[in-house]
């Protein structure tokens, strides 16, 4: 769990914890000093459980994620500066993004105007893009992980905690699941494999919840979320209507008729540009309502 009464604490002989900006369930996140530097950071404190086992997977998870960002060079990517070591476990040292989260910008002020949900998914498609180049599936995209500098409204994608990263062995919580099941594609539900597609559902699932302040698979438990997300037929809020042959073609359930990120940033540019709604071309995929190869494995299965 993290520090309490943290603040003021010298980590690594050099970050001194000023204040905690955010709280999940694998880490806390500070704003510290680099007092070498003399410039203000973000520090992210892992959350080891007391099993040893566990604390080995998690010290394993935070290395992977500090070089899973290093390796990723883009604007909207989070830029990792150092891992450090203090009482047994690492921190994770980044840049300070001064704003909120996405999340945390739905929460104060309401949806966001079509306009600027398709800037921020502009913004993300160029962090995808950088990310699957170097064979990174982030696996975790969600409003949350998703932070709007102020100032500049720069888009920064943030938390690779969970990130899979081609060719490398990945690490799971005692084999569970692991991320966010409003976001997480059906595919990926379904226990199947997953690719690139899986990262674009999710980017459907966050332009929803961005024009109408909530994702279309919030349910009141798990089982109900599976559910929705690969069996109900998908209801898209009356606020998506601008964008709607966007996330239409991102909410389809087999991966294969997916937009790709090519169509759906050709799309959304164009939207910016002339401001009309947004409409597939003929060589594009369409959607399919019903419940396609991801519920079909489920089923199977006996069920979610």
């Amino acid at each position: 769990m993290g520090i309490v009464g943290g603040e003021g604490r010298l980590i690594g002989g050099r970050y001194r914890l000023e204040v905690r900006l955010g709280r999940g369930g694998m880490g806390t996140v500070w704003r510290a000093h680099d007092e070498l530097l003399s410039r203000r950071v973000a520090v992210k404190e892992l959350h080891f459980g007391a099993d040893e086992p566990e604390a080995r997977v998690q010290r394993a998870r935070a290395m992977r994620e500090a070089r899973t960002v290093a390796r990723i060079r883009h604007p909207g990517v989070i830029v990792v500066h150092d891992v450090v070591e203090q009482d047994g476990r690492p921190w994770i040292v980044m840049e300070l993004v001064e704003g909120p989260s996405l999340a945390g910008r739905l929460r104060s002020g309401g949806p966001v105007a079509p306009r600027e949900a398709a800037r921020i998914g502009v913004a993300l498609l160029g962090a995808l893009r950088a990310a699957h180049t170097r064979g990174v599936l982030h696996r975790d995209l969600k409003p949350a992980n998703v932070l709007m500098e102020r100032g500049t409204g720069r888009v920064v994608l943030t938390d690779f905690g969970v990130a899979q990263v081609s060719g490398v062995t990945t690490l799971t919580d005692a084999g569970g699941f692991v991320g966010s099941p409003e976001y997480t594609a059906p595919e990926r539900m379904a226990g199947g494999g997953t690719g690139p597609e899986g990262d674009l559902w999710s980017l459907g699932v966050l332009l929803c919840a961005a024009l109408s302040g909530a994702s279309p698979f919030r349910r009141d438990s798990l089982g109900a979320v599976l559910r929705a997300v690969v069996h109900e037929e998908i209801q898209l809020p009356e606020a998506a209507r601008p964008l709607r042959a966007v996330v239409d073609g991102l909410l389809e359930r087999d991966p294969r008729r997916r937009l790709g990120l090519a169509e759906t940033e050709r799309m959304l540019r164009g939207y910016l540009r002339s401001g009309r709604a947004p409409e597939r071309g003929a060589g594009e995929p369409g959607r399919g309502r019903g419940v396609g190869r991801a519920a079909e494995a489920v089923a199977g299965s006996g069920g979610p």
